[in-house]
């Protein structure tokens, strides 16, 4: 059966349950592929709730399932645990903070189009993935907004001690191995006196879906710009660091700085098309990963939900400077 968590909001995410409560998700699969591919298309995103998934293994197994590798998180920009076989833990940020709305690796000219998420254990308290269409944050985006990103948002990574440290981020130690990288990536790159290392990527603000053909607002610029961290932190980083040597931040194709109270804007339409709900011990939620952004709530207790992606897409081929 399929059904809607928030009918009167959004179709998004669809539900799909067993016809047997407990019935395996991985034995359901062929049963299931033709709903789940039609509902991801239309809809964006299905949450498989009320199947058996006795563990990571049998998670990994459905998600490979649909027919593409399982990818390594590459390029990372949090820190998150290899659980094994492509199989990773969520964004491993403290409890209390909230990971806004987002495209996984928008920030990239690379990206996996479809993601899943399994809950493992439920947080007692928050925890949510909340969601939402990025179709429609794209049409409410206001024109002079749309406008100014057309070109192209620039990203700039200064790894080490207030960042996720280059090692991680490219999992190597090797400097050439991290060029060889970045050169295949459209990234430039630069080794700094202190042996840390700076990139710099112009990505797309929005993007356009391989098979739908339909816009879909697609950055994080939100998310990079200093105007995401709390005032405190920012103040004594931008005192510390000074401008250009922020962990990280993005600015408009030009390079030149993207003011706060547009980011305030693009962060209002994005908590406006924002859908949440509960998570329950053994859903899976899948999304298409261009047409729905994902976020995650604070939460008290324990939570573990993992993590898989596969099918890179991007536009590597594209020269987006002109």
């Amino acid at each position: 059966m399929t059904d809607l968590l928030n009918p009167a909001r959004a179709a998004l995410p669809a539900v799909l349950s067993p016809a047997r409560p407990g019935e395996p998700l991985l034995g359901a699969f062929a049963a299931l592929r033709g709903d789940i591919d039609a509902l991801l298309a239309r809809i964006g995103g299905v949450l498989l709730r009320g199947f058996e998934v006795p563990g990571v293994d049998a998670f990994r197994a459905f998600a490979a399932a649909f027919g593409h590798p399982l990818l390594a998180y590459e390029f990372g920009s949090t820190p998150r645990s290899a659980v094994g076989g492509g199989v990773y833990t969520s964004t491993e940020y403290p409890a209390h903070q909230r990971i806004p709305l987002h495209n996984e690796q928008a920030y990239t000219r690379e990206w996996p189009m479809k993601i899943w998420f399994h809950c493992v254990t439920a947080a007692p308290e928050g925890g949510e993935t909340p969601i939402a269409d990025s179709r429609a944050i794209w049409r409410q985006m206001p024109d002079a907004i749309r406008r100014r990103f057309a070109p192209g948002v620039l990203y700039v990574r200064n790894y080490g001690e207030f960042d996720v440290p280059w090692q991680q981020v490219f999992n190597t130690d090797r400097r050439d191995e991290v060029e060889a990288w970045c050169s295949r990536s459209g990234v430039r790159f630069e080794w700094k006196p202190d042996g840390n290392l700076r990139t710099t990527q112009l990505c797309q603000a929005t993007a356009v879906h391989p098979r739908s053909g339909e816009t879909v607002w697609f950055n994080q610029a939100h998310l990079f710009h200093v105007s995401n961290l709390p005032p405190e932190v920012r103040e004594s980083l931008e005192e510390l660091l000074g401008a250009d040597e922020m962990p990280r931040t993005a600015c408009f194709a030009d390079g030149s700085a993207i003011p706060d109270a547009m980011l305030d804007e693009v962060r209002a339409v994005l908590d406006a098309q924002t859908v949440s709900f509960r998570w329950q011990a053994g859903d899976v939620l899948m999304l298409d990963n261009m047409l729905a952004a994902h976020a995650r709530a604070p939460f008290k207790g324990p939570r573990k939900v993992v993590v898989a992606m596969a099918e890179p897409h991007g536009n590597l081929d594209q020269d987006l400077s002109r």
